[in-house]
């Protein structure tokens, strides 16, 4: 099986997320598309995160309907901050029957050199990438295990969805109504 890595903090998921998620399953050769919740991102300040299970908790609810979509924990075991190499390495050894492509969105294949051992992710790894707002150039873009795919652009952050609901603005459509009765229910963000 062919499986599509979406990393993340996801703080929370939202919308665009879930349309990108659901344009690389419908637009793309994978199989399924497993979000990996990132506990802390090596390029994150751990401060603003919403604990990971709460995380979690989210993603699963708002793709509870799809059975092409999965949430994965496999990065909370694993020491930190999370580097995508170590995940990799592992998650290939405990499913070694499937193929893994990451999806990332432009924007990160930009600072794609920064990240540890991206020659050998590269090497062993196809990636596919979704266009962001902002025009982008990197000759990354032409490698052979690179993949564009033009997906439906939203510009939505978690970091503006966190800010509405700090300053008391509605978030109503920005994110499933799941997972508004779920941070609303748990006063997350507040």
């Amino acid at each position: 099986m062919k499986v599509g890595l979406f990393f993340g903090s996801f703080n929370p998921i939202h919308i665009g997320h879930l349309i990108i998620a659901n344009h690389m399953t419908n637009h793309s050769d994978i199989d399924e598309l497993w979000f990996i919740v990132s506990p802390q991102s090596p390029f994150k300040q751990k401060t603003s995160l919403l604990a990971e299970y709460d995380r979690l908790h989210l993603v699963q609810t708002a793709i509870e309907d799809n059975n092409k979509l999965r949430a994965s924990n496999i990065e909370f075991s694993l020491p930190r901050p999370s580097y995508t190499i170590d995940t990799l390495t592992y998650i290939k050894e405990k499913y070694p029957s499937n193929s893994f492509v990451l999806i990332m969105g432009s924007d990160n294949l930009m600072t794609f050199h920064k990240w540890k051992n991206y020659e050998i992710i590269l090497k062993n790894h196809e990636i596919y990438v979704y266009n962001r707002p902002d025009k982008m150039e990197t000759t990354l873009f032409n490698h052979e295990k690179v993949k564009l795919f033009p997906a439906p652009m939203l510009n939505i952050s978690s970091s503006y969805i966190r800010e509405c609901i700090k300053t008391g603005l509605s978030i109503k459509y920005i994110v499933p109504d799941q997972v508004l009765d779920q941070i609303e229910k748990s006063s997350f963000y507040c």
